[in-house]
């Protein structure tokens, strides 16, 4: 996370700031958590980025997911979930050491949801 700061007499500095996540599953009762009724693929965060950044998504009930990485002409680049899973909130970084600057589309797909984000990779 960026952000700017006032604090010297010349005006402003900027500075940097680290945030880390971890994957999130869980047992409702447990960890007392409100139950997820929907399906959502949350904004990539940051946005733009370089070199990486997290896809944060969750599902009500288990089955099987999917998150691919597509290019601006629809060719697919990466395939960052295949696999099938419990109930939960999850997060999963994508990292583009191997791709160039541009637009790129990410889409979940999970029983009968599907949607798709955009995120802007600059170098």
């Amino acid at each position: 996370i960026y952000g700017i700061r006032r604090g010297t007499e010349w005006g402003y500095s900027l500075y940097e700031v680290e945030v880390y996540f971890s994957e999130m599953t869980s047992d409702r009762d447990e960890n007392n958590l409100p139950e997820i009724k929907d399906y959502v693929l949350y904004q990539n965060y940051p946005n733009p980025f370089n070199p990486s950044t997290i896809i944060t998504y969750q599902m009500p009930g288990s089955g099987h997911v999917s998150i691919k990485v597509y290019n601006a002409l629809g060719q697919e680049v990466a395939t960052l979930v295949d696999e099938e899973k419990p109930a939960g909130s999850y997060q999963v970084e994508f990292n583009t050491t191997n791709l160039s600057s541009g637009i790129y589309f990410y889409e979940m797909r999970s029983g009968g949801f599907t949607d798709s984000k955009k995120l802007t990779l600059m170098r």
